[in-house]
């Protein structure tokens, strides 16, 4: 077995908010950073200070981003290299 341990998402995602945080999205290779400030009971995301980056290119600020759950293909918390720029 690869090693994979699922989690429960719900307090996982609570766990995370406060905290700086990369969302991939499905489509492509989009990714937003940022601060997570909230989680709601569907699992949609509200990040802070967001940045869009794409192939990893950062694409901009974005300010306040709201991200409809269906369209996140994974959450992690944002490590020192990968933390939003300012």
């Amino acid at each position: 077995m690869s090693g994979f341990a699922p989690i429960n998402p719900k307090p996982f995602l609570q766990d995370l908010t406060g905290k700086d945080v990369v969302v991939r999205l499905k489509w492509g290779k989009t990714e937003y950073r940022g601060l997570l400030i909230s989680v709601d009971s569907y699992m949609n995301l509200q990040l802070e200070n967001a940045v869009e980056y794409i192939d990893d290119e950062n694409k901009g600020a974005l300010g306040e981003v709201m991200i409809r759950c269906n369209n996140v293909l994974w959450v992690s918390e944002a490590q020192p290299e990968t933390k939003m720029e300012n």
